[in-house]
């Protein structure tokens, strides 16, 4: 079954993320799945506007570290993978999923994300990469693999919050919610979570009443102006350091973390701001896991 669902009517197409049971987590399958979904949305000349959404609790919570950390698929150089780091085979396997991010982007016809319950860590990067985001205020995005193992590799939020507010994030990986993300000007717009589906209905019907061409010259014209200021050679840089911050001494020692405690003890050690040792270094044991930051 796909990991998104495709619908469409009145004009709009809805993707829909569609792994509820893992809050949406990517697994090697969805940014293929995603971007199969944008372009058949394209090829439907009944279609004016896409609206992006998740299934159930939350929008997307990022990688699925139960399969990438605590299981080491796809890092090379761990338990079960390759004995060595391939700078270029990871790059090709992140650029990928990069791009199929950004088939969002790169739509010619415009994409909202409607984001409710979390859009952080790679699921960040996929509402990023639409046009136009609307939050619930009580949802949360943020990057917070920024701390260890990961770089965002769509490398928007210099693009959409300016190089101060970008750092504040990516130096700490803490997350804020719709109304400080509205406010700061990283997504459109912050409504009640009991007004989200309504907010985006109104923007989208509000879209879909323009003709198709003028959506594409218009959102071409303004993505050109991104693409100016060298926005694919930031995402290749941020690809290649993605695979180095995984397979660094410190991404190793959070790989070995995950595989030994789990990953929802790794990620609430990271997350939590306590020690990550320079340069690797023995995992904490049981013991160590109870203690006050």
């Amino acid at each position: 079954m796909s990991t998104v669902l495709y619908e469409s009517r009145d004009r709009k197409a809805y993707l829909t993320l569609n792994r509820p049971e893992r809050l949406n987590a990517i697994d090697f399958a969805m940014p293929g799945d995603l971007a199969a979904a944008v372009r058949r949305a394209n090829q439907d000349p009944g279609v004016h506007v896409i609206v992006l959404q998740g299934a159930g609790r939350a929008f997307c919570s990022g990688y699925d570290l139960k399969i990438s950390a605590e299981d080491g698929q796809g890092t090379q150089g761990s338990g079960g993978g390759d004995p060595v780091w391939d700078p270029i085979q990871d790059y090709t396997a992140m650029k990928s999923f990069t791009d199929d991010y950004f088939s969002l982007w790169r739509s010619l016809k415009p994409t909202i994300a409607k984001v409710h319950g979390f859009a952080v860590a790679g699921g960040s990067d996929i509402a990023l990469s639409c046009d136009l985001v609307v939050m619930a205020d009580d949802a949360r995005i943020g990057y917070m693999p920024a701390r260890v193992w990961g770089c965002p590799t769509t490398a928007m939020w210099v693009y959409r919050l300016g190089a101060e507010r970008a750092k504040r994030m990516l130096l700490t990986g803490d997350t804020i919610d719709g109304r400080q993300a509205a406010d700061w000007g990283l997504v459109l717009e912050s409504v009640p979570a009991g007004d989200l589906d309504g907010a985006v209905e109104a923007l989208a019907d509000r879209i879909a009443g323009v003709p198709v061409n003028q959506l594409a010259m218009q959102k071409l014209m303004i993505n050109q102006a991104y693409d100016n200021m060298g926005l694919h050679g930031t995402q290749i840089l941020a690809t290649l350091f993605d695979g180095i911050t995984r397979h660094s001494p410190e991404g190793r020692w959070f790989q070995e973390f995950a595989a030994t405690h789990g990953f929802h003890e790794a990620v609430k050690w990271r997350d939590s701001g306590r020690w990550i040792p320079n340069g690797g270094g023995p995992v904490p044991d049981a013991a160590d896991l109870d203690q006050e930051p």
